[in-house]
């Protein structure tokens, strides 16, 4: 369903150990909008929705709503530092096209 590298569980790890709430999940999802059509969001949440899919990606557990899931299955997170500093990098196998900031793109729609 969803892959994380290893560099993306470090930085999530990183991250959940500093939320109030150590049993927040991962949850990962896209809404409309950024310079294509969809752009990615990632946040910790508790709160497990009847529509949510729960994942377990290598000890990060992983929430996907139904309207998300079509256009995230398959996709690698990674996550990388460079001059412009960290983040969360998508390669998603059903984007048709990537914008040049690597957070939006745009799918089929079939």
């Amino acid at each position: 369903m969803i892959n994380l590298s290893k560099a993306a569980i470090s930085e999530i790890q990183r991250m959940r150990s500093h939320q109030k709430k150590s049993d927040a999940k991962l949850r990962v999802g896209i809404q409309t909008g950024g310079c294509a059509d969809f752009f990615y969001t990632l946040e910790f949440d508790q709160i497990v929705n009847a529509d949510d899919s729960l994942y377990d990606c290598n000890g990060i557990s992983v929430l996907i709503d139904t309207q998300s899931i079509r256009y995230l299955t398959g996709v690698t997170i990674d996550y990388s530092e460079d001059l412009m500093g960290g983040g969360f990098r998508f390669h998603n196998p059903n984007a048709q096209e990537s914008c040049g900031c690597g957070n939006s793109f745009k799918a089929s729609t079939d």
